[in-house]
């Protein structure tokens, strides 16, 4: 058994990356990846990476983010990286909310563990389950001409998952838009998702005109807390409902099992946590007969590989992940090799801990703030 160094220091840093378009969503519009990376370092040397990624429509703020972040560094400094568990119920006595936080914390404790006992993260968490993940893009730049230059980009790369924002520019703008793919391409699984954009009393009525270009789901139609209307969509259609912004946790799983309000759930580390809490969320889906898919927030390839060690070890993953940011998103990633897709697959990383390394001249430049 390795000994585990006690942890001596906390870093956090704000990062700001641009973004090769803009997307649209029904809850906005992103330009710009504003993340959080943090690094904790044991005395012994051994660094571990996390990312906290918030969207402030969504899940959190940056700020508030570091904030917490910051609040625990005492706690931590002292501990033991193989607490995993002891410090991520402390972080949540200590902090309420900021689930972007904790999981970045989870993830550099069992880099760090992964690190020093040889295992990754995937194998520290239940075991690798497969090697790669069809990879999901989502189309979203209201330039709709530039997005078909990206898709024949990618559909040239392997990539057949293609994932429809709508509900920011209007019905009619859905509509041309998934006419337009379903014509072009005769080999793309389609997905749409509307980002909470739609108005409850007139969702149905478009959600039908959706179903005749046969996606494979529609994504969070209404606003999280409409509970009942998503349930309502979910039986008036013959087409799979994915939640994603109404299920962030265990507790909000157990309720959409209830309730009946999806078919499906979008797995996000940001959301749940972290690994593990997502993972629970895989637990009482798989119970209930509800299928998952990996999605992620707007992340660098530090947010993907973790991702992407939850999605290997969930044994019914079947709609494969969009982790799609670090290559095709991002002007430039910080990692010092590039994200492994290929032939529109994510690879699952097979080295110790989270089996990427970080570009430290290139974090430097992105780096809008530094605390620790």
């Amino acid at each position: 058994m390795p000994t585990f160094d006690p942890i001596a220091a906390v870093r956090v840093r704000t990062v700001r990356i641009p973004a090769r378009a803009t997307h649209s969503h029904g809850s906005g519009d992103v330009s710009a990846v504003n993340t959080i990376i943090l690094e904790v370092t044991t005395e012994g040397g051994v660094t571990g990476w996390g990312e906290a990624s918030p969207w402030a429509v969504f899940t959190g703020t940056v700020e508030a983010n570091v904030g917490a972040l910051e609040m625990m560094r005492p706690l931590l400094v002292g501990a033991n990286p193989l607490e995993v568990e002891r410090l991520l119920a402390l972080f949540g006595r200590t902090v309420v909310h900021c689930s972007e936080a904790k999981a970045a914390l989870e993830t550099a404790l069992l880099d760090i563990v992964g690190r020093k006992s040889g295992l990754s993260v995937a194998e520290l968490v239940g075991g690798r389950c497969r090697d790669s993940i069809p990879l999901s893009f989502s189309v979203a730049n209201p330039d709709f001409d530039a997005d078909l230059e990206t898709v024949a980009a990618l559909h040239a790369d392997g990539v057949r998952l293609f994932k429809m924002k709508t509900g920011f520019a209007g019905h009619r703008f859905d509509l041309m838009r998934l006419e337009r793919l379903r014509r072009d391409y005769d080999d793309l699984d389609l997905r749409v998702d509307y980002n909470q954009g739609l108005a409850a009393y007139d969702a149905i009525r478009q959600l039908r005109d959706i179903e005749t270009f046969r996606p494979t789901f529609i994504e969070q139609p209404l606003p999280k807390h409409n509970l009942e209307g998503m349930a309502r969509i979910a039986h008036a259609l013959d087409t799979p409902l994915l939640a994603d912004e109404s299920v962030f946790d265990p507790r909000e799983a157990l309720v959409a099992v209830q309730m009946e309000l999806a078919d499906l759930f979008s797995l996000k580390i940001m959301k749940s946590g972290g690994i593990r809490r997502a993972l629970e969320v895989a637990a009482i889906a798989r119970a209930a007969g509800i299928g998952v898919y990996g999605g992620c927030m707007f992340e660098t390839g530090i947010a993907h590989a973790a991702g992407t060690h939850l999605m290997a070890a969930i044994p019914d993953l079947e709609l494969g992940c969009e982790f799609y940011m670090s290559t095709y998103y991002l002007k430039e990633d910080i990692l010092s090799e590039p994200f492994p897709v290929r032939n529109g697959h994510v690879h699952v990383p097979t080295g110790p801990g989270l089996g990427v390394e970080v570009d430290r001249a290139a974090l430097d430049r992105f780096t809008v703030a530094t605390s620790g």
